[in-house]
């Protein structure tokens, strides 16, 4: 703790708010986003890379969080003050963070796919400010982010011999795929099923819950989304900048109001979480992977020379 007090003291308004925009980076919002983005516009396998290691990333966060059941720091010591616009988002036990390890499957994974110095350079400053805004925010302890910055450091090495040129074996992306879906499978039954101690936050225990479903249902999606491509829809991922440009705002506004705009409806048709939220996150994930990709040769065109 004698760390998060030193940089309680630093603490001001300017900093607050640069340090909560930094901290947004690693959330889930970006993190999807990148990883879109890089799917329909740089490459398949950097965007199944990025995928992947944020999926098991997750499995492996959401495992250590429900299975330590570590407090947030200000519950730790009631002494200890957070800047208060980042309690919201600051939900579920603090071990490990969250935020950290998508930082790396969001920049470490572009980092390891460039090869330029510069990038490379950028994504590893973005990352190391992410981990330190999470305990400037006050949300996180110094062990919180040290492991999962460890983690996603490891997550990120370990997983790229596979995906760096996976688009040329595609044998060996269906069995990542089937991987992480038989792990999710696990976690979920884990969470369902074992008999966790009666002091166990309820809140946490059905996020945790929750999260599992919504993986299963991204990975299934992900599955059934490079088997279509690799047979039938094949898409492209190169077109002219105005091109990329409006395919990215279009599909990742389109991606995110179907994320949304089923949650309601699935919530009153299958009841909350479980099968609707694995559900809802199936169609989203399918939505990105294989039917937004249509439009494509449309986007090739535009922008183009005549």
């Amino acid at each position: 703790m004698e760390l998060l007090y030193a940089l309680e003291n630093i603490r001001c308004p300017l900093l607050d708010a640069v340090m909560g925009a930094v901290t947004e980076l690693g959330g889930e919002t970006v993190y999807m986003a990148v990883a879109i983005i890089a799917f329909w516009c740089v490459g398949k396998g950097l965007g199944y890379y990025i995928l992947s290691v944020g999926f098991a990333g997750t499995v492996l966060n959401q495992f250590l969080k429900i299975t330590c059941r570590v407090p947030r720091p200000w519950v730790q010591d009631p002494e200890f003050t957070i800047v208060e616009s980042a309690r919201e988002a600051a939900t579920g036990y603090s071990f490990p963070s969250g935020h950290t390890q998508n930082a790396f499957a969001s920049f470490g994974c572009i980092g390891m796919w460039s090869r330029r110095r510069a990038w490379r350079a950028a994504c590893a400053v973005i990352i190391v400010l992410i981990a330190l805004s999470r305990m400037y925010l006050g949300v996180h302890t110094p062990l919180d982010v040290g492991v999962a910055f460890a983690l996603g450091l490891v997550l990120t090495a370990a997983l790229w011999p596979v995906f760096r040129d996976i688009e040329e074996h595609p044998g060996r992306m269906y069995a990542a795929l089937a991987v992480l879906i038989a792990l999710t499978a696990a976690y979920i039954a884990y969470t369902e099923l074992f008999p966790f101690p009666a002091d166990t936050d309820g809140a946490n225990l059905a996020s945790a819950r929750e999260n599992g479903w919504k993986l299963l249902g991204a990975g299934l999606a992900m599955f059934l989304g490079f088997a279509l491509d690799r047979r039938y829809i094949r898409f492209e991922v190169k077109a002219p900048l105005p091109g990329q440009i409006l395919k990215c705002v279009l599909g990742l506004a389109l991606t995110m109001a179907v994320r949304a705009g089923l949650k309601q409806p699935f919530y009153a048709l299958m009841g909350e979480g479980g099968l609707a939220d694995a559900a809802r996150y199936f169609l989203t994930v399918l939505f990105a992977a294989a039917v937004w990709p249509l439009t494509f040769k449309f986007f090739a065109k535009a922008g183009a020379k005549k």
